[in-house]
């Protein structure tokens, strides 16, 4: 059965870039699919991405990490769409994963263990990437950094699964024929609500 709860959260800071087209497409396809949409822009919340204190010591959410945090236990499945720059996603994506997805959120330790719960089981997700390099050598020769990062050692860690991966690459230098190819895709992806 598919999901009927889709929260797209955008993590590229620019609102003229691709993966804003990217989400838009997404969402035309859901809305067809009768799907119900919430969305995150990282961009225009109001929060200090710095992790202060580690897990030290809790720093309060502010207002809009609060009301993130309701869509994404309000959702069933939740797509990410971004960059890798660096072999990473974006400096306010990383500061937004790290103040929210937290001890008590996310996932709890176990007292006495090196176990942990993964308190965002029954959710799916699916990841949409954009970079220059080509995949090929991201994934062969770097190691799948920027995917693994968010796939397996945060969504997959909270108990997120499965997550489906599109990368769409090399976007520099694109000519419109393969832009329409990446945004009629990424339709085609709301459309199943993958």
């Amino acid at each position: 059965m598919n999901p009927n709860k889709i929260l797209i959260i955008n993590g590229h800071p620019n609102e003229e870039s691709l993966n804003f087209a990217l989400v838009d497409a997404y969402k035309k396809g859901a809305t067809q699919a009768n799907a119900e949409i919430q969305e995150i822009v990282i961009r225009d919340l109001q929060f200090n991405p710095n992790l202060q204190f580690g897990y030290q010591k809790r720093t309060e959410l502010e207002p809009d990490l609060l009301a993130a945090w309701e869509k994404i236990k309000w959702a069933e499945h939740i797509v990410f769409v971004y960059p890798i720059w660096w072999g990473g996603m974006p400096a306010v994506m990383k500061g937004f994963f790290d103040r929210l997805f937290l001890p008590g959120f996310a996932f709890a330790y176990r007292e006495d263990s090196v176990w942990w719960d993964k308190l965002l089981t029954g959710k799916s997700a699916s990841m949409i990437v954009t970079m220059d390099t080509p995949y090929w050598y991201f994934r062969f020769v770097y190691g799948n950094p920027g995917i693994n990062q968010l796939k397996k050692n945060t969504l997959e860690f909270c108990g997120i699964k499965p997550v489906k991966v599109t990368v769409f690459s090399p976007v520099r230098n694109m000519k419109p024929d393969v832009l329409k190819k990446y945004l009629d895709k990424t339709e085609q992806l709301g459309k199943k609500l993958a």
